[in-house]
């Protein structure tokens, strides 16, 4: 009879990243269940899971954030919590909290409505990002250079189904020199940074963006781990974006860090699968 469970991966899709980690805990002898959240569901009231530990590796933000909700009030240790995976999910929650641990982040505002979002792009000035409170991969995040496009963009925000996607996100546009930083962190601990580069003005990796090794600097490892810890992810993707004088700012964090360019760019000196691991046994104990 095979051993029980004790750690559960839940994601509807295997990426890369998720099957090294997979392959990290057997190597480990960590017994581990990959739950296919496609199927899943939980009782409000009920018995546990077998599995003491779930390591939250859900795509979808809203799905992982309700997911994490009902696997706690079973008694599982979310990694992440629900709270950094709500808090990261947001971008204006994110905001907040960076923004309530004294952290350096883009001038920014919430609109009520695509017409308020007129206004407050004209206090913030021109060019701006446009973004959606909910999102990733830089999906429907898009550069306004004037209020003429402004105010097409936001006609078609307005025209979106949904009262959430009335919200308006606005941002200062950074000039940055054709990269930004990502920077993992685990357990509070930097593993290290890269420079992402593209020819669109969005650097997600998962958007083509090449990646190379970003040397730490003391503010970098400063500026990351108090935004992973301001946002409560034990596992974070924190990213950094440096202005024309070379000030840094930090956009956002990511509580579904992954890190197949990340380790490209350290030619695989830095097992982020393994630190993890390492994590989640510490917190199994």
């Amino acid at each position: 009879m095979s051993e029980p469970a004790s750690v559960a991966v839940l994601t509807s899709r295997l990426r890369i990243d998720d099957k090294r980690i997979l392959e990290a805990l057997e190597r480990r002898n960590v017994a581990v269940a990959h739950v296919d959240t496609r199927t899943a569901w939980w009782p409000l009231d009920g018995a546990a899971p077998e599995w003491r530990l779930v390591l939250n590796r859900e795509i979808g933000q809203i799905r992982a954030g309700y997911a994490a909700r009902a696997l706690e009030r079973l008694g599982v240790i979310g990694v992440n919590s629900a709270a950094a995976i709500e808090t990261c999910a947001d971008k204006w929650h994110t905001s907040l909290a960076l923004r309530a641990a004294g952290l350096p982040t883009p001038r920014t505002a919430l609109a009520a409505t695509p017409e308020a979002a007129l206004s407050a792009l004209a206090a913030i000035g021109y060019p701006a990002v446009v973004k959606p409170l909910v999102g990733s991969w830089g999906r429907l995040v898009t550069t306004v250079p004037d209020p003429d496009l402004a105010r097409t963009v936001l006609e078609y925000v307005a025209a979106l189904p949904g009262p959430q996607a009335h919200i308006v996100y606005v941002q200062e546009y950074v000039r940055k020199p054709g990269r930004d930083i990502r920077v993992v962190v685990v357990g509070g601990e930097v593993l290290g940074a890269v420079y992402r580069y593209s020819a669109d003005w969005r650097t997600n990796v998962a958007r083509g963006a090449r990646t190379e090794r970003c040397p730490l600097t003391d503010r970098i490892v400063e500026l990351s781990t108090t935004a992973a810890a301001a946002v409560g992810a034990d596992l974070a993707g924190v990213d950094l974006v440096e202005d024309d004088t070379g000030r840094l700012y930090v956009l956002e964090v990511n509580s579904g860090v992954e890190f197949a360019g990340f380790e490209r760019a350290y030619d695989g000196t830095v097992d982020v699968a393994g630190r993890i691991v390492d994590h989640v046994l510490t917190r199994l104990a």
